[in-house]
This record gives C-alpha cells, sequence and structure tokens, in this order.
C-alpha cells in the first residue's frame, strides 16, 4: 500500500486547552515535519471539558496571533468551524 504525500496536505492544529498551552505549539511542530502547510486556530482561552460545545448565544471572534496561528473567542469546535468554513474555505 502506498502512503499519501504529506507534505502536500494541509494540517489543522486545535486544542482544548487554550492557545497558550505548551502542546498546542509542539503538536504544530510535529506536524511540520509532515507538511508545510500548518494551521493553528485554537480558543483564546483554556476550554478543557468544553471539546463538543458550540458557542451560540455570542458572536465568535478570531485574533491573528501570527501568519498561520490564530486565537478564537469561543469553544474548540467554533474553532475548527471558524478554520474549515471561513479561514481555510479557499485554500
Amino acid at each position: 500500500m502506498k502512503l499519501p504525500d504529506l507534505a502536500r496536505t494541509r494540517i489543522l492544529v486545535t486544542n482544548d486547552d487554550g492557545i497558550h498551552a505548551p502542546g498546542l505549539d509542539a503538536l504544530a511542530e510535529i506536524a511540520s515535519q509532515l507538511s508545510s502547510d500548518v494551521w493553528i486556530v485554537a480558543p483564546e482561552f483554556n476550554q478543557s471539558g468544553a471539546g463538543h460545545s458550540l458557542s451560540i448565544n455570542h458572536p465568535i471572534r478570531a485574533r491573528q496571533v501570527s501568519e498561520t496561528k490564530f486565537a478564537v473567542e469561543g469553544t474548540p469546535t467554533d474553532c475548527v468551524l471558524f478554520a474549515a468554513r471561513h479561514l481555510l474555505k479557499d485554500r
């Protein structure tokens, strides 16, 4: 079985511990060994235990931390939806 060429694959890294969690940067570093197209979109603050929650009562706001790193005021699910539907939809 032939493995896919991961060098051309986009990888989205997120977590529920927040944008400043040390594990997030470690995961992104490992992902960058597999692809040159790694994006980080994570909650602005720790959202442990809210992994499947979705924000419905307040607007989702995103802050660009660096070229491919964004902090979102919302849950981990909000982060993934923001990335897939807005940030990376044209890529």
